[in-house]
């Protein structure tokens, strides 16, 4: 079985997860931050959002040096518009995963910013490392921001407080 057919059930089921997060974002609580240390969540947001294309970046670049990229960050305007950001980019990524050949996850795979490396190793760990624990990450500060907002939290690996299951 090819590596990327062993890859996209998970993958599937944290962008699921992720997007019931993005879906219960609260309207009106943009500076919302749960420390001062923080990012306020109308940047939380829109980072998770965008965190969708960076794997489709992993999957079909050999680098990415962020001060050449010329991307601007993602303006938050609501939850509907988070959701159809990440929509896109889920797609574009699990198309990328599902002809991603067993050869191209040894390669050599560079995040830099001026040149200077802050990530190097292979595609498979930058994959799993720079982009999928990076997601599942902030969707966990997501979690915490929903939590003290009290919106629902959604099952992610296993029944959440707000599930009716029974548990």
């Amino acid at each position: 079985m090819p590596i990327s057919e062993l890859l996209l059930p998970e993958f599937d089921a944290e962008m699921k997860t992720t997007r019931t997060m993005l879906e219960r974002i609260p309207a009106g609580k943009d500076d919302f931050r749960p420390h001062p240390k923080s990012m306020p969540l109308n940047r939380l947001g829109p980072h998770v959002a965008e965190l969708a294309a960076f794997g489709h970046t992993v999957l079909t670049t050999p680098e990415l040096d962020f001060s050449k990229s010329g991307s601007k960050r993602l303006a938050f305007e609501s939850a509907a518009q988070l959701v159809r950001v990440f929509d896109e980019g889920v797609a574009k990524v699990r198309a990328a995963l599902k002809n991603t050949p067993d050869e191209a996850w040894t390669q050599n795979w560079k995040l830099s910013f001026q040149g200077k490396a802050i990530f190097a190793g292979s595609r498979f760990l930058a994959y799993r490392q720079m982009f999928l624990n990076h997601l599942v990450h902030h969707r966990a500060q997501l979690g915490v921001y929903l939590r003290l907002n009290d919106k629902p939290l959604p099952a992610t690996y296993g029944p959440s407080a707000d599930d009716t299951m029974g548990f």
